[in-house]
């Protein structure tokens, strides 16, 4: 560029520049043209999404993939799922299966990059390098790790106790500014965003943005499970959980099983967790007007469950019968799967290596 000292490099995909010669390691950070914001995000590869997956994060990912401020990563976490030790033929189909929910609902390998996380080896390298800044005592105190190894006493592995440290990587590795997450994932990008301001703290340099959860909506979306659960999750009761693939007579079966209580006995009152999921389910998948039916008879204790129940397995058919469809369709695909996840491939690693070359040099690790 015209005026610029050779010493300076310029980092235009990510709209910052710093010296990279004797002084490399004063900061540098001046906005150079207004580009795109990197938008990073994966989900790992335990089966065909559910709701939540969808409603929380993968909703989001295809509505930004149309918008020209955005340039979006999202990946399939492969890497994170040993932690749980799938068998290996186990692991092909789950990745398959993840990719192909990817793809149905809506991401488009030309707008964005679809990849594996485990064919982008400078994920691994940037994670072994922020372990050197990771405390024992921060990764101990991590709600879900507490979490896992009480569900997992037996497996208390070094993967589960580092897996804050592996999502920072995944999500820096291409210098992101935003990651679309559910709530339940606050603490985690939480963790990446100190994990960023401690690298740049330790080097004194601006390098790496510090992401934020992003939602096209006010808040984060976080979808209830059937069991009366806060969260659906895979990790609770099959029948608490609506995946993309369900059948509708199952989606009927676990709708009408979902737990309820004996009604309200004064009016007014405020529902408990289990009839509130209920509702909170309907706000995602029914007409407006159907649920302020239902608030207003649970108000006014005229609410019949059982018809409340029957027009969000209805409703909430009409919502995944065709997701359900393009995921069938795309998994009987697996020549074009295999082609986007090689050029998504190709595409991640092209930006991973400029980020963990710049980092080499900032932390003196490029010797020549």
């Amino acid at each position: 560029m015209v005026g610029v000292p050779n010493s300076t490099r310029y980092l235009t995909h990510h709209n910052t520049f710093y010296n990279s010669g004797e002084g490399s390691r004063k900061k540098g950070s001046f906005p150079i043209f207004a580009a795109m914001q990197v938008v990073v995000s994966g989900t790992r590869p335990t089966g065909v999404l559910h709701l939540g997956n969808y409603l929380g994060a993968v909703r989001n990912y295809v509505r930004m993939q149309d918008d020209a401020a955005y340039e979006g990563y999202f990946f399939i976490a492969d890497y994170h799922s040993l932690t749980t030790h799938h068998q290996p033929h186990e692991l092909r189909s789950l990745v398959k299966q993840t990719t192909a929910a990817y793809l149905a609902a809506g991401l488009d390998p030309e707008k964005v990059t679809i990849y594996l996380q485990s064919d982008v080896p400078q994920i691994p390298e940037l994670y072994l390098l922020l372990n050197m800044l990771a405390y024992k005592g921060e990764l101990e105190k991590v709600a879900t790790f507490k979490e896992k190894i009480k569900q997992h006493k037996e497996n208390i592995n070094a993967g589960l106790l580092t897996y804050p440290v592996l999502m920072a990587a995944d999500i820096i590795i291409h210098r992101a500014h935003k990651v679309p997450v559910g709530k339940d994932q606050e603490q985690h990008l939480e963790m990446t965003r100190n994990f960023a301001k401690r690298f740049n703290s330790r080097y004194d340099v601006d390098f790496f943005p510090e992401p934020v959860a992003f939602n096209y909506d006010a808040e984060l979306v976080k979808v209830p499970g059937l069991d009366g659960g806060t969260k659906m999750s895979k990790s609770g009761s099959v029948s608490s959980v609506i995946f993309l693939d369900d059948p509708d007579d199952v989606i009927r079966k676990k709708i009408m099983r979902s737990k309820t209580d004996s009604g309200p006995t004064e009016p007014n009152t405020t529902p408990p967790q289990e009839i509130e999921n209920i509702f909170v389910l309907m706000e995602h998948v029914s007409d407006t007007s159907a649920v302020a039916h239902y608030r207003k008879a649970y108000s006014d204790c005229s609410i019949r469950y059982g018809d409340m129940k029957k027009q969000l397995a209805e409703d909430m058919i009409a919502f995944i019968a065709p997701l359900r469809h393009r995921i069938n369709e795309t998994l009987a695909n697996e020549a074009y799967l295999e082609r986007v996840l090689q050029e998504g491939g190709e595409k991640a690693r092209e930006s991973a290596k400029k980020t963990i070359h710049e980092v080499r040099n900032i932390m003196g690790l490029n010797y020549f």
